[in-house]
This record gives C-alpha cells, structure tokens and sequence, in this order.
C-alpha cells in the first residue's frame, strides 16, 4: 500500500509542502463508481478534508479516468466542483493529468499529493513522477494531521489562494482573446505595485514565502517568523514586502526581500516573487527599487546567488540589472551593481511606497 506509512513517500513529501492535492473521484472522492453504479455517495469526511485544505490555502484538483461530463455534473451535484482547479477527467494516465495540472498551475510537481484507491494508478504515478506524495485513499482519514498538508500559520493569502488562481484564469482567458501587444494587454489590467517595509501582521507571511517560493528565489534561505521579526525591528536590515492588485482584483502579498545594510555596503540576502506574477512584468520592480536606495543611499549594492536548479530566471534577472559575479564560495554566488544603470518603472504599472 503506498501511503502515510511508506517510507520512500516521507521521504520526498518531507522536503517540500504540499501545495495541490490531486484527487482520484471512483471509490476516493465518493463511493461507488460513476459509469457502473446507479447513484455514487460522498466518502465520509471528504467534504470537510476538501474545505478545510481549501482553508489551509493547499490548492485541490483532479486526475479521474472517467466520462467528463458526467463527473462535473455529478461535483456540481455535490456542491465540490468550484473547489477543483483544472481538473483532468479523461482516459489518460494519471500522472499525465498531474503534470497538465502543474503546468497550468505553475507549480512544481514536488509539491503535490495524489489520492487514489487503485495501487496500479498510485505505483504509476509514483513510478512516473517519483516527487510527487502518493496518499492511498484507505489513509483518507489521516490526511488532514499529515504534517506535509498542515502549514505552520494560516494567512489571508491562504484563506484566498483559491479564489486568487480562478482570478489568474480569468486573466489569462482575457488575455487570450485580447487583440495586441503583451504590454497592450498589461495596460488594461490597471496594476498596482505596493512595497512596503514588512509589519508585524505581514511576518506570518513573509515565512509562508521563504518556504513556498522555489522558482523565483534567489537563494533559498528559509526564514522562521522570529527571524523575520528580528530583521524588521534592525537598523542592519531592510525587511520588504511587496504586494500586485489589478482591475480582477489582488494577487495578495507575492514579494519578498531581505537587504543586510552595512556602512558601505548593502547585500541582497533573499529575494523572490510568487509564480503567479511571472507573466505580468512586474518580476524586477522590487529589485529595481532595491537598486534605486542602494543609490540614494550612496552605497554598494550586493546580492547572494544560490541555485536550486530551478531559479536560473532569477539569475538571468539579476545580470539584466547589471549585477556581476565577484566572488563564489561554493554554491554561493556573490554578485555586485554598479548602480550606473536602472530600469525605468513599466508604463503599464503604478508603483505604490508604503513608509
């Protein structure tokens, strides 16, 4: 059985949280099985674990081989389907249907759980994307005291994740039907870039970023909530949070940066922006202003580099802003900025400073 108890899927589940749970429907979300049974029932449970996930801002999908239509109408029956995020009901194997859902959420597969009953589909997944964290549906009544599925706080951020990415849909649908440039098209969303010095409120998720972002980070380094207070509450460094709202509404809080400020020297120690923000241009206003106080300041400006494999877009932001490599320990990349060119400020945006 491929479960709570396997060792193997502790093992990969333990190095990253989960971020999308992916549910079989036949015998896993409900009893019974659609295309054989006159009438399916819920499991029990399954609508509170759904809501309380959903709560916990851990995004839910589903990879079913079943009749599409008939599964939606029977979720919409069942008042679950505004839940599910780009579900994959079709005769195509699971893990197939995972990755068609992490494409379209822009998430990493090592982030996601898939529940099923049938150890075939389980080992086929585990075999074909061994990252991802295979739950047998036996193990349903467990699922919520994991601690992969149970972040340490619960944010506003959280609470409206799901809504967030059914606004990026409808952004996206927008976009497709939209006739001209990309910036054409950014320019009619009305954006809205806040920064702001980090407060109290915001350090909950400030550490939700730290440990949720692996794309657009440029080192990796986690942060626990009382390391980010201490940097908020020191004069040696500037804790910034950064936020993006448009005319479908906000994307939440989606940017981080941690700058150690010596006498002559400030160091970028972290910086990174959500996923979701990738494709609206606003990737490199935060360090653009970053650079802009390093000036004002007449400081020199640097920046730690660590890659993951996966952050190599952050890297190539970094040397487009003219940041040079001077120093490498290890893994460790120290790059510097001269400071003698800085991008403007996109037309299609208006960036908001919160002192």
């Amino acid at each position: 059985m491929i479960g709570i108890e396997t060792k193997s899927s502790n093992q990969k589940a333990n190095k990253k949280a989960i971020k999308c749970v992916v549910w079989d429907l036949d015998n896993t979300l409900w009893d019974g099985v659609l295309l054989e049974d006159d009438r399916v029932s819920l499991r029990n449970q399954v609508v509170d674990i759904i809501q309380t996930l959903d709560n916990r801002g851990i995004l839910q999908s589903i990879a079913s081989k079943n009749d599409y239509d008939r599964a939606i109408a029977q979720l919409q029956e069942f008042g679950l389907y505004e839940y599910f995020l780009y579900p994959q009901i079709n005769w195509n194997s699971k893990s197939s249907s995972i990755q068609e859902i992490a494409k379209s959420l822009n998430l990493g597969i090592d982030t996601f759980a898939f529940i099923d009953d049938q150890l075939f589909e389980l080992e086929e997944v585990n075999f074909s994307l061994p990252e991802v964290f295979c739950i047998n549906a036996a193990e349903l009544a467990h699922l919520l005291e994991m601690p992969e599925i149970n972040p340490r706080f619960i944010t506003e951020d959280s609470k409206q994740r799901r809504l967030m990415y059914i606004s990026d849909r409808e952004r996206q649908n927008s976009e497709k039907r939209f006739v001209g440039t990309q910036e054409e098209f950014l320019a009619t969303l009305n954006m809205t870039f806040t920064i702001s010095s980090a407060q109290e409120e915001d350090l909950q998720r400030a550490e939700e970023l730290t440990v949720r972002t692996n794309q657009l980070n440029t080192t990796g380094y986690t942060y626990s909530y009382d390391d980010l207070n201490h940097f908020s509450q020191s004069d040696k460094h500037k804790l910034l949070i950064s936020s993006l709202d448009d005319k479908y509404g906000s994307y939440g809080k989606i940017g981080l940066a941690l700058v150690e400020c010596q006498e002559t020297v400030w160091t970028i120690k972290l910086l990174l922006m959500s996923c979701r923000v990738m494709s609206r241009g606003v990737g490199t206003i935060l360090l653009n202003y970053i650079l802009t106080l390093a000036k004002n300041n007449d400081v020199r400006l640097r920046a730690e580099f660590v890659s993951n494999n996966r952050n190599r877009m952050m890297y190539i932001s970094y040397k487009f802003a003219g940041f040079q490599e001077i120093e490498k320990r290890g893994d460790l990349l120290i790059l510097e900025n001269d400071l003698t060119r800085i991008q403007p400020i996109p037309e299609y945006v208006k960036v908001k400073i919160m002192d």
